[in-house]
């Protein structure tokens, strides 16, 4: 067992998670050997990181996130089910065919099932539309995670990447439809402060969520990847981006990077990683229930878990680093999940 400092949790509602939560987005697929896998999800549940959030188009290929923790709720893990939050989505891409991406009824409960299958559970404690689809009437995507919690295969659910105002219109829909939106899952980092910015009604996506009560749980807090020291000098063969994916190399630009090695710079003045400089700066705001950081390694993982036990950043640093916290064109989701 562990013997590092408790993990602090934040509580939203009946959500009560860990203030860093393990995502395992990328990497986690059949291209990885399953002890590494296996290895860094141990290890985090070892150190009370209870809450492991994945999605049907995690992989590659589609579902094998969800089979490699399956194989684990079986094995290692079998009878701690109930210590876990486990938490899914769909949305993207998992299968051929207009049934199998986007926001329709039929989709949604479709992947649930198959997610249930691949986890080897009844029910998931989240479930989340991944992205709006505006080809979809909100009434269709809300009603699906209504079902899906009247059926008892998801305790809760929740929406991830609505932009503010779309987060208005789903809570409005599912208020009619009597379906509880329990937690908001966006993209949100130094470099991406997109959940900041005012809807038509003024308020924010955060402002939003708190004030219905979500769980706001953060993702790719680290920028996928630019927020670590891996870019600082360039971009390395073996990099995220030089393998081509969501990270795209256009984004390292000679700005953007200027401001990542000035956040480096703070960070090692106050004693900090980088990556926990940028994990400290997300939860600086109290309305962020849990972020979720994604590793390659147990070192990594620990390095991020360093992040939640740290003295809060102060006034001086806060300071410091806004002139850098700017924006890097790197929102993939919330433009094209909300369509506006």
């Amino acid at each position: 067992m562990s013997t590092a400092p408790p993990l602090p949790h934040r509580r939203a509602a009946s959500l009560s998670l860990p203030v860093v939560s393990l995502g395992l987005w990328q990497g986690h697929g059949e291209a990885r050997p399953f002890a590494e896998q296996r290895e860094l999800v141990l290890h985090a549940v070892d150190r009370g990181v209870v809450h492991v959030d994945l999605a049907n188009n995690y992989g590659p290929p589609p579902f094998a996130a969800e089979e490699s923790v399956g194989r684990l709720l079986a094995t290692d893990l079998r009878g701690r089910r109930d210590e876990l939050v486990l938490t899914t989505k769909a949305g993207y891409r998992a299968w051929p065919g207009p049934y199998g991406e986007h926001g329709s009824a039929k989709y949604l409960r479709a992947s649930l099932d198959e997610s249930l299958r691949r986890l080897g559970v009844d029910a998931v404690d989240v479930f989340y539309s991944h992205r709006y689809d505006p080809a979809t009437p909100l009434e269709e995507t809300i009603g699906a995670l209504g079902a899906a919690v009247r059926s008892g295969k998801a305790v809760h659910v929740g929406i991830s990447s609505y932009s503010a105002d779309r987060t208005v219109e789903a809570l409005r829909v599912a208020d009619r439809l009597g379906v509880r939106l329990a937690v908001h899952q966006p993209a949100y980092s130094l470099l991406n402060r997109w959940v900041e910015q005012p809807g038509t009604d003024g308020r924010s996506l955060l402002d939003v969520a708190a004030d219905a009560g979500m769980a706001v749980v953060a993702f790719s807090p680290l920028a996928q990847g630019m927020l670590t020291t891996r870019y600082l000098h360039g971009v390395p063969a073996d990099s995220r981006a030089a393998r081509g994916g969501p990270l795209r190399p256009e984004w390292l630009t000679d700005d953007v990077l200027r401001h990542v090695r000035a956040l480096d710079r703070i960070a090692r003045d106050g004693g900090r990683t980088l990556p926990q400089l940028a994990l400290a700066w997300v939860l600086r705001d109290p309305r962020v229930t849990s972020v979720l950081a994604g590793a390659r390694t147990v070192a990594q993982l620990d390095d991020n878990l360093a992040a939640a036990t740290a003295a809060p950043l102060d006034d001086d640093e806060l300071a410091a680093i806004e002139p850098h916290a700017v924006e890097a064109g790197i929102n993939l989701w919330g433009p094209r999940s909300s369509d506006r």
